[in-house]
């Protein structure tokens, strides 16, 4: 009978603990693949300290956390480190190529290929990007800013928006006279920026 009952209760319990088992896995699955649903919480703000217990008088403590796009900083530290003029452009170099669409290492990158990153423009002109440089010609920038959102904008809408975009494609008419060395250099740069 000891057996018997034994077994019986084997065979009842089992399936329950199977059963409960399931419904946990399930619950389980559906909080991972719906994050948004599954309970959140809150820290309220807490007294950090107080001498004397005392209700009017409330001593809190409170953090704030803000974020920044991670790219101004990678950009900033890049250029930093080739002792570029241009690091502190950083979040306009950013901002331009996201209103133009245009790929936010790209501007670093032709810099760098053009004039080693600012070091080496024809004096006074703040064009480090050989926009519009050719034979005795230079164009001439009124400052960095003005460069930036320039070429920005004409890699828009005259290369970008002829289906320019690679540095390869840009290259046909940025200097088609290339044999391949700038499309290169250009890649090569944007590719340490990733």
């Amino acid at each position: 009978m000891n057996k018997v009952s034994l077994l019986l209760s084997y065979f009842l319990i089992t399936p329950c603990i199977i059963l409960l088992a399931l419904v946990f896995l399930l619950f389980d699955q559906y909080q991972y693949q719906n994050p948004h649903q599954a309970a959140s919480f809150s820290v309220a703000p807490t007294a950090v300290y107080a001498a004397l217990p005392d209700s009017s008088i409330t001593n809190l403590m409170q953090t704030t956390v803000t974020t920044s796009d991670a790219r101004v900083e990678l950009i900033r530290q890049f250029l930093d480190s080739h002792h570029s003029p241009l690091a502190q452009y950083a979040d306009l170099i950013v901002s331009n190529a996201d209103q133009n669409g245009i790929d936010y290492r790209l501007i670093t990158a032709i810099a760098g290929q053009e004039s080693n990153w600012c070091r080496v423009i024809p004096p006074g002109s703040y064009n480090c990007w050989g926009f519009d440089i050719y034979n005795h010609h230079v164009h001439n920038f009124a400052s960095y800013q003005d460069g930036i959102t320039t070429v920005t904008k004409t890699l828009a809408t005259k290369y970008k928006d002829q289906g320019l975009i690679t540095p390869n494609q840009i290259m046909t008419q940025y200097t088609p006279g290339s044999n391949g060395s700038w499309a290169t250099g250009v890649t090569t740069f944007m590719d340490e920026l990733q």
